[in-house]
């Protein structure tokens, strides 16, 4: 299995404190360089606008540039670019990751996805029933793009009409890196195994059983796959909420107000979606709640319920690997996402759980 390290780039009170926003990205430059030193394979953040305190990754592509020079073994990953135009432009987007795949020497991997909150639609102005056609549309472009020989490409579609032109830079892997596609319902885990890209399963609260079906939907999907890119990426990476201490007892007292704080968004984004399906919102009703255990009400979900159900990773090392054995056997999964970075875990206690997880609970599931 892959370990890699997981970023929403979380800041506390961030409108009354502008220099906590600062310090925490120099701190992420600090905690991804300490990941990649104990073992850490990838590097993942999201792309989000307009969610103060919750995620401040909204030019991820300035940071990896960065990161590109302050590592040398740790890919990087986007999870995800968002496509839907006027989000990106696709060929800002081949652009941007070919000139960071010359900078990282080829250690980029490319996630791609389309986002479901209503902000981030609505201060856009991109109809939610419109994502996935111009997710796609922004996908094929950018393969179009990169599986031509020198750049020269041209594009007649739904959203762009773009004559022949040549893109440079062209990335270094050959003749792209290994792309991948965020899922949380059940119909993009088919679609992702069907086009043959990797699979990037960003759900929060379902336990190993659920995780272990999608992931077969996804597998299922492999058998009847028409790749979109140059070769299948079959490989499935599941996001876990992750905090290492020394004791248990520690671990949690670090780890629980981050926690409960990040379900509880998760609850409200998913209330926001289901209120967008009562006001007649289309393409949004197999999306709204795609995150949630089915029948779970907020007031339901604790600390206790989180350990209980295996829906997160947390304790001492000998407990989380424990925890992750059950999770890896149950799922099958091929690489975890550990968001390790909460408003609430002072920088210091971040440190200690990468370098505790890294020393002590990667080693045991390695790839050889």
């Amino acid at each position: 299995m892959d370990f890699g390290i997981f970023y929403e780039i979380q800041v506390n009170s961030p409108l009354k404190h502008r220099e906590r926003e600062a310090q925490v990205f120099h701190q992420v430059l600090e905690q991804v360089a300490l990941a990649e030193e104990v073992g850490f394979s990838n590097f993942w953040s999201v792309e989000h606008h307009f969610q103060p305190g919750f995620s401040h990754c909204s030019a991820p592509e300035v940071l990896y540039g960065a990161l590109s020079q302050r590592t040398s073994k740790i890919r990087i990953g986007h999870a995800v670019v968002l496509l839907p135009f006027p989000y990106n432009h696709p060929v800002r987007v081949a652009e941007r990751i070919a000139t960071l795949d010359i900078l990282s020497k080829g250690r980029v991997e490319v996630g791609t996805g389309r986002s479901a909150t209503i902000q981030e639609l609505g201060g856009f102005n991109i109809p939610p029933d419109e994502t996935r056609a111009r997710w796609e549309e922004g996908l094929r472009i950018l393969l179009n793009i990169w599986n031509s020989q020198d750049g020269t490409f041209s594009w007649k579609g739904r959203y762009f009409d773009i004559p022949e032109r040549t893109v440079v830079p062209m990335p270094i892997q050959k003749p792209h890196p290994p792309l991948w596609l965020a899922c949380s319902n059940e119909d993009t885990h088919t679609l992702c195994g069907k086009m043959g890209l990797g699979l990037l399963t960003l759900v929060v609260m379902l336990d190993p059983d659920e995780v272990a079906r999608r992931i077969q939907l996804y597998r299922d999907a492999l058998k009847e796959v028409q790749p979109l890119g140059s070769k299948i990426n079959n490989r499935a990476a599941v996001f876990y909420m992750v905090h290492c201490a020394e004791t248990d007892k520690l671990a949690r007292e670090n780890a629980e107000r981050a926690f409960m704080s990040y379900v509880n968004t998760i609850f409200t984004v998913g209330g926001q979606l289901q209120v967008a399906v009562k006001e007649g919102t289309r393409d949004v009703p197999q999306r709204a709640g795609a995150n949630l255990p089915k029948g779970v009400t907020r007031d339901q979900v604790n600390m206790d319920y989180l350990l209980r159900n295996r829906t997160v990773i947390c304790g001492s090392p000998d407990t989380c690997i424990r925890q992750l054995e059950h999770i890896q056997k149950v799922t099958g999964l091929d690489h975890l996402m550990g968001m390790q970075q909460f408003w609430s875990i002072p920088h210091d206690k971040v440190m200690r759980s990468i370098e505790l997880f890294g020393r002590h609970v990667i080693p045991r599931f390695a790839r050889n």
